[in-house]
């Protein structure tokens, strides 16, 4: 961590995090090495520890400096009488499976301590070993290597000036990126309506000197919501000294919006000759930037893994002289020119970047990248989450696991295959006692209040059994047991902090007629309240902004995604008139499931009249793919002459934006879409392009079986009188404001909304449509 003497930087860090910057070299490894638990991984440095003389040192405090860098850390311990210092490394199975770069790591550790303690005790020279411990035999491997003290000082030195070329260099960009920003005026010529009070409730958030601030901001399309929060946390970064700013985004098209925002920010940077530009960083999924997805990611089978470390650092200089935004094209290019992989060099650049544009889950997701570099390098960041509203589903999804029985029976097929043996008989277990819970159950679906522990314990010992085995012979990228370890390892790790926020439930696949076997079941441990995994994340922030155009009511989003209590609130002014948009209730319709049959006629009879009366482009929204053909069919018969055409199951990004071709400016036509799907947010159809939705259901979720256990978690978690609020009636109605929000994108749009089911005049229901609304039935 850099600290601040007058205007001198100086650098305090520990031997490992040194080493993991300066010392990292040969390839990019990523095959599955099964290694010893933090427990375990204690036990086996005591048990060596004891194993030595009376007067063996062990943990033994260390420091040392190179000019503005001062290197802490503990040695594991020292033989004085033998001259030898000793590095202790746990490990399970073969030594082999230690890859090299992760030796050459150990190795440099054992240097730098064995520099330091040269210097500490005025030794002239040092035998330096590392002790690779076998926590499954509790054998020791001991390899050495004697120093004269003056080699281990100039490697110490080495690694040292290499940390301090780049700390100087980023402590120089960043004093002029923060001067820079400070003499930063707005981008644009003025402030929309509602951007000014969203930018100064940004700006106060991030400028408040406690850390894990937050603020949800209710911003209506129109505005410029991105700009309005990316350019405040810049501004107030200069003086609490952030280090980054994270912009996360749900979509692909978030990304975009932010790179545009970012761009202008640096070309404003520009036009005022201020001489610096933002390091805009876009990390995009390892899917969409793989460059050969057929390899694995190590050296032995991927090109582009080989050698990457050796490359790493011309590979950072010459991102450092490419202009931004580092996009994936930029990162590809040079990724390329270096022989590297583009998507890991993109996760290399995160410490070189001021902003990073990526995914919700590279901050809220259990092994999020940049939450854990935020950690470990104890940064200061700001966070920006755009369309927050889609956090919750994300999160849910993001700490729920799923065990599937026909995954059980691939490992067990694959594992018979390879003989008798301890994985076979801990998968035969698992069977045993998931076919017992399965026999037990009374109906297709049933919740529990915990994960039973006859269940928890055969995961535990499968998964001790296959590490166990992995450890002695690697298996393959494809193997059905390491596919099936995978899920079980996600599964174990939720059960451990299973509670109020999550369901246990299992629901058994449709048997087939006259099998006397019970049919497989799906295990899942179901969230239904992210609030206990998020929470952390957001204390880790110094400040998280969550905005979105729906995010009503602000309690609601608050409680569920954990949210500090103290979390601000905005609801910024909208740009639109209420004359702009004419809204309208069919009163006399009702879509509830046993009403579905007779709303078909009349709400395709509202929809020929309004296309009648108003040719143009337009949207009907239905709460299913079955309602959506029926009304579809009904029109058809009913109004045959009145142009339709259907969103589809599994529509493919080709079939996607041809539905969407077909709204042009002078188009005319209904397309059909289901609520919540691709066409109802993050679509932008502006003039006449769209001139008019119909929302012909209130949004509710199914009420099935597992949204009924949801309610239940739900009312206990929160208060009885919330579940159904919270598992219906908020998330429903978020979805049709998403919806409605297509037809009105600029301030010069006129449109028309109709919201066809009579629940509509309920006050509960009213409350959480857009305040600038009118609202005619």
């Amino acid at each position: 961590m850099p600290s601040h003497r007058g205007h001198r930087v100086s650098y305090t860090m520990a031997v490992r995090a040194l080493c993991e910057f300066a010392a990292r070299a040969g390839d990019l490894d990523l095959r599955f090495t099964p290694a010893p638990s933090a427990l375990e991984g204690t036990a086996g440095h005591g048990l060596v520890q004891s194993r030595r003389g009376k007067d063996y040192e062990a943990e033994i405090s260390l420091a040392g400096q190179y000019q503005d860098l001062q290197v802490r850390g503990r040695a594991d311990g020292f033989d004085a009488q033998a001259g030898q210092l000793e590095e202790i490394k746990t490990y399970r199975g073969l030594l082999d499976g230690v890859r090299p770069h992760h030796r050459a790591l150990h190795w440099a550790q054992a240097r730098i301590y064995g520099h330091l303690l040269c210097q500490a005790r005025g030794l002239a020279r040092l035998r330096v070993a590392l002790v690779y411990f076998n926590v499954g035999t509790e054998e020791e491997t001991v390899l050495t290597e004697t120093h004269e003290a003056a080699a281990l000082q100039a490697f110490f030195e080495d690694l040292c000036s290499h940390f301090l070329d780049w700390a100087r260099s980023e402590a120089a960009h960043r004093q002029a990126r923060d001067a820079a920003l400070a003499a930063l005026p707005f981008p644009m010529e003025r402030f929309r309506a509602g951007q000014r009070e969203l930018a100064v409730a940004v700006y106060r958030c991030a400028r408040s000197e406690a850390g894990g601030r937050s603020l949800m901001a209710q911003a209506p399309t129109g505005i410029g919501k991105t700009l309005g929060t990316v350019f405040p946390m810049l501004k107030a970064s200069t003086g609490q000294g952030l280090d980054k700013l994270f912009f996360l985004t749900a979509k692909g098209t978030g990304h975009g919006l932010a790179l545009q925002a970012l761009a202008t920010v640096n070309q404003q940077l520009q036009a005022q000759t201020l001489n610096c530009q933002l390091r805009v960083l876009d990390v995009q999924a390892r899917d969409k930037t793989c460059e050969h997805p057929d390899k694995a990611c190590h050296g032995e089978s991927c090109p582009l893994a080989q050698g990457f470390y050796d490359r790493l650092a011309a590979a950072r200089a010459a991102m450092l002289r490419q202009p931004p935004p580092w996009d994936a094209p930029a990162v590809r290019t040079v990724a390329l020119a270096h022989q590297l992989c583009p998507y890991y060099l993109a996760q290399e650049m995160v410490r070189w970047s001021d902003v990073v544009v990526a995914d919700y889950h590279y901050f809220y997701d259990t092994a999020a990248m940049l939450y854990a570099l935020t950690q470990a390098q104890q940064w200061k960041v700001g966070v920006l989450v755009d369309e927050a509203h889609n956090l919750l589903e994300r999160a849910r999804r993001m700490y729920t696991a799923e065990l599937s029985q026909f995954s059980l029976a691939a490992a067990r097929q694959a594992a018979t295959a390879e003989g008798p043996g301890p994985v076979q008989k801990a998968l035969d277990k698992l069977h045993r006692s998931w076919s017992a819970l399965n026999k037990a159950q009374a109906g297709s679906y049933q919740a529990y209040d915990e994960v039973p522990a006859a269940l928890l314990g055969a995961v535990q010992r499968a998964v001790g059994a296959i590490a166990d085995a992995q450890a002695d012979r690697p298996l393959l990228p494809g193997d059905p047991v390491l596919a099936f370890y995978w899920e079980l390892l996600q599964f174990m790790a939720l059960a451990e902090q299973f509670g109020g926020h999550a369901l246990f439930d299992v629901g058994l696949a449709p048997g087939r007629a006259g099998r006397k076997r019970p049919p497989a079941s799906t295990l899942c441990i179901r969230n239904v309240v992210p609030a206990p995994h998020l929470a952390a994340r957001h204390a880790a922030a110094h400040a998280s902004v969550l905005f979105s155009g729906t995010l009503s009511p602000p309690h609601f989003y608050r409680d569920i995604l954990g949210l500090p209590g103290d979390t601000g609130w905005i609801e910024a002014e909208a740009p639109f008139q209420a004359r702009q948009l004419s809204v309208q209730v069919a009163r006399h319709i009702s879509t509830r499931y046993r009403d579905r049959e007779q709303s078909l006629q009349p709400i395709v009879d509202l929809v020929a009249r309004q296309y009648q009366r108003q040719p143009g482009n337009y949207l009907c929204f239905f709460s299913s793919f079955d309602y959506l053909q029926r009304a579809a069919e009904c029109l058809q018969r009913t109004h045959p002459q009145l142009p339709v055409w259907l969103q589809t199951p599994a529509m493919d990004e080709e079939s996607r934006s041809a539905f969407l071709a077909r709204f042009t400016e002078q188009g005319q036509g209904v397309g059909f879409a289901v609520l919540g799907g691709a066409f109802s947010e993050g679509v932008d159809l502006p003039g006449q392009r769209l001139i008019g939705a119909f929302v012909a259901t209130l949004g509710l979720p199914q009420v099935n079986p597992v949204n009924e256990q949801m309610k239940r978690a739900m009312d206990r978690h929160f208060g009885a009188d919330k579940g159904y609020d919270y598992t219906y009636l908020y998330p429903g109605l978020r979805k049709v404001v998403q919806a409605a929000g297509r037809v009105i994108r600029t301030e010069h749009d006129q449109g028309v909304v109709f919201l066809m089911d009579d629940r509509y005049r309920r006050g509960e229901v009213r409350a959480l449509l857009p305040r600038w609304w009118h609202i005619d039935g």
